[in-house]
């Protein structure tokens, strides 16, 4: 398992509804309060239709652009498999990939006019990448709130960021609703464990 260096580049992907915005402002202030400098650039597409979301974060002693070039990212948080897939182009041999494994259909998959791929994971493996399967809603479910599988994700990425766990804790309890921080929390923790994190 690769750890990330100093500086980094982390691309979140998903769908619309995901809680990917929030993962990755989560994350953002995180790497603020370690003291990194931090550039963040988000792109919603049709996020209110189910479209594609993605959120480019690079972070560093100083860092001028947000965007990460093609075969440039440290880490992928995929929300989604199909995602994964579509934003693979970002990756390389040494990217760790952590992908929720858990399916929504496209609209024109939904309608039958195209079918969801298939073997998606050992596609992604099939290139030689690092790929960290979590069912993200699953375990969110277990820790009694589904809403919570991007915290879960964001766990499992905090596992190859150069960051004290406490950090995040924080984070958490200062950016989240507060009937909902202690579940976060333990969403938090569980992805952190699924990825060999300390908790």
């Amino acid at each position: 398992m690769s750890q990330m260096p100093k500086d980094g580049s982390i691309l979140f992907c998903g769908v619309g509804g995901q809680g990917i915005l929030l993962a990755s402002e989560i994350t953002s202030y995180a790497l603020v309060a370690a003291g990194y400098d931090i550039k963040k650039s988000e792109v919603h597409g049709m996020a209110q239709r189910g479209g594609s979301v993605e959120a480019h974060l690079r972070y560093g002693e100083k860092v001028y652009s947000p965007l990460i070039e093609p075969g440039g990212a440290d880490i992928v948080v995929a929300f989604e498999q199909l995602e994964a897939l579509r934003y693979m182009p970002y990756m390389n041999k040494n990217t760790n990939v952590v992908v929720n494994t858990q399916k929504i259909l496209p609209p024109s998959v939904a309608t039958g006019l195209e079918s969801y791929p298939e073997g998606i994971l050992d596609r992604l493996r099939e290139n030689g990448l690092e790929i960290h399967a979590i069912d993200a809603f699953l375990v969110a479910g277990e820790v009694g709130e589904p809403r919570t599988a991007n915290m879960v994700l964001v766990g499992a990425l905090s596992s190859f960021l150069p960051l004290d766990k406490n950090i995040f804790t924080a984070i958490i309890q200062d950016r989240v609703k507060k009937g909902f921080v202690e579940v976060n929390l333990k969403a938090f923790d569980r992805g952190r464990e699924l990825t060999g994190g300390k908790t």
